[in-house]
């Protein structure tokens, strides 16, 4: 064998996603040169340090003999956290475990009146005579109701919606225990409800089901409760196992029924304990940037306590704890299981979803944040780059002929942000349209982003959601010539890039028949060639329309066009059936009576 790389008698070999060619050669005892040379010869050009796809590393990995195991994300992060005596699912002795409150997740349709329910929520719960109530959205809060002579917590999550809610889960981030489902009841069960009900039963959590909006005179609770029931949501009135409460959010009516079924719920079917001692862990739900404080993110702790002072790595962020504040703004010393916390002190911003630990020293956050980093950026790098293979070259210089959407998203948190990008490449778009995402981030439009844009050989369209630019970057982007857009709301956004996409494809055109004239007869004139006399059979002639000529049902002539046409001795722009007319098609004189001309014109077809 030429190359001289080693061949595996079906050994496995454990790589991490993005790994190198260098990495492989570490495993198996190899010259990284030797894989380069195997690489090339199955048709693939890859240098030794360049980050492969999983696809690549397989392909190599049968080609050799090896059984290619790629490593996903989570056990990656297992392994690492092993490295540093870290076990995130070890079991807890029962005399160590303390009962702790339900975390709540509100999902539902748009403008169905999740926000104003979280915000009668937290009016109802705000300590009598706390002037201003809450302060400042940190996307977590827990509020204390007195249930059956006990005061009892229960933790709220506001995410930006059931995407959000998707991704974090998607990472193995699994912080709900009860999902409500707020429903109007002057709207009822509409198409996003359905989608946040799948995605609540996908979690396999609880449900408690809040009609909303029943104040108004036009409202039927009823009828959400009978159209639930199509969906396996039957009220406990119907003899099911959901709990359904009234409720209309602005007037405050039904929130303490509704904490209580929260709670009844919770009792019913979940056992809810976390051991309150050892190192805090738990996972980050949002994060921004702050101009003053630096990276700010709310955390909610699940094991432990996490106290001011504690080193934390949360994702590829690390940091230590300098403050804690709680949804009030007001700072808190220490934090246990099921509390949301607002933490300062992280060198960057953590993505959300992404899950925090405190550990003994600052040197073994920083050295679990920088390989996570390192692993996300091979993995990114991997993805981003596909296959480039010897006979995908010639393809991917033709690739020039493709249109793509290039996007640039900035949010005000990072849980936004993620849910966008989540969505815009969940979207349908055909082959022939790419939607790049050039680069994400958290906080306001900067100059850098411009700078991004305006240097990209592509046009390239910032995305603001609930940022905005300062005037000194919209002058810059102006002059610049890049685009930015503002939105507020996550599916208004999906609706107008999706038709931004639509729009870069090419357009398809279909013949529209516009009508039919039979000649009746012909006159020859030595100017301007033959003039058909003609009587309009169906729909309409029209001047400068395309024509064709059939002669017994054959056509004889096509793409012709009406040249001119006249009413009697007048110049008209069309004449229309039943009506004659004189006409000539431009260059074309072998007209005999009884040919009929039929004429048509290209129109645009919508796309679907």
């Amino acid at each position: 064998m030429s190359s001289g790389a080693p061949r595996g008698q079906g050994q496995t070999v454990r790589l991490s996603r993005g790994a190198s060619l260098s990495d492989f050669a570490d495993k198996i005892n190899a010259n990284p040169g030797s894989l380069v040379q195997e690489m090339f010869n199955l048709g693939e050009m890859v240098t030794a340090t360049q980050s492969c796809s999983d696809d690549t590393l397989l392909l190599l990995g049968e080609h050799l003999g090896f059984n290619v195991q790629i490593v996903s994300p989570e056990d990656e992060d297992r392994e690492l956290l092993a490295q540093f005596n870290i076990d995130l699912d070890a079991e807890v002795a029962e005399d160590r475990l303390v009962s702790r409150a339900p975390v709540v997740t509100v999902m539902g349709h748009v403008d169905h009146g999740k926000t104003k329910l979280l915000d009668a929520i937290r009016k109802a719960n705000v300590v009598a005579g706390e002037a201003g109530g809450i302060t400042q959205h940190i996307g977590a809060y827990q509020v204390h109701v007195p249930h059956e002579g006990e005061d009892r917590a229960v933790t709220f999550i506001d995410t930006p919606g059931h995407e959000a809610f998707t991704a974090m889960r998607a990472r193995g981030a699994q912080v709900t225990d009860i999902v409500i489902l707020v429903v109007a009841a002057d709207d009822g069960v509409m198409p996003q409800t359905i989608e946040a009900l799948n995605h609540a039963k996908a979690a396999e959590v609880p449900i408690v089901v809040a009609v909303n909006k029943v104040d108004k005179p036009e409202a039927n609770p009823d009828k959400v409760r009978q159209q639930l029931t199509e969906y396996g949501l039957v009220a406990e009135e119907y003899g099911g196992d959901t709990m359904f409460v009234n409720v209309a959010a602005k007037p405050g009516i039904g929130i303490e029924d509704l904490l209580e079924a929260v709670l009844l719920t919770a009792d019913a079917s979940l056992e809810l304990t976390a051991p309150i001692d050892g190192p805090a862990q738990g996972v980050a739900i949002e994060a921004h940037l702050d101009k003053g404080r630096g990276a700010v993110a709310t955390v909610l702790v699940q094991k432990g306590t996490l106290r001011a002072g504690d080193s934390i790595v949360a994702g590829g962020a690390h940091g230590r704890v300098r403050a804690m504040l709680d949804e009030n703004g007001n700072q808190v010393t220490e934090a246990g299981p099921a509390r949301p916390v607002m933490v300062l002190g992280l060198t960057a911003v953590p993505g959300a979803g992404d899950t925090f630990l405190a550990a003994a020293d600052d040197r073994t956050v920083r050295q679990i944040a920088e390989q996570r980093q390192a692993r996300r950026r091979a993995a990114a790098f991997a993805n981003s780059r596909g296959r480039a293979t010897l006979e995908t070259l010639m393809e991917q210089l033709k690739e020039g002929e493709k249109t793509s959407l290039n996007l640039i998203l900035k949010g005000d948190v990072s849980g936004s942000v993620e849910a966008l990008e989540d969505a815009l490449f969940n979207l349908d778009i055909p082959e022939e349209v790419q939607l790049k995402v050039l680069d994400r981030g958290v906080g306001a439009i900067t100059e850098s982003n411009v700078m991004l844009a305006s240097a990209s050989s592509e046009p390239v369209t910032i995305i603001g959601f609930n940022v905005r630019a300062s005037n000194k970057v919209r002058e810059m982007a102006d002059r610049e010539g890049v685009e930015i857009r503002y939105y507020t709301v996550i599916y208004q956004a999906i609706e107008e890039i999706e038709a931004a996409l639509k729009g870069l494809l090419k357009p398809e055109y279909e013949e529209v028949e516009l009508g039919s004239a039979e000649v009746r007869e012909v006159f020859r004139s030595s100017k301007i060639g033959n003039i058909s006399g003609c009587i309009v059979r169906s729909g309409i002639i029209r001047r400068n329309a395309k024509a064709r000529l059939l002669r017994d049902g054959t056509v004889v002539a096509d793409n012709l066009t009406i040249s001119s046409l006249k009413r009697f001795k007048d110049d008209a722009t069309e004449v229309r059936e039943g009506f004659e007319c004189g006409l000539t098609l431009g260059g074309y004189n072998n007209v005999q009576v009884g040919d009929v001309i039929e004429t048509f014109e290209m129109r645009e077809k919508v796309r679907a």
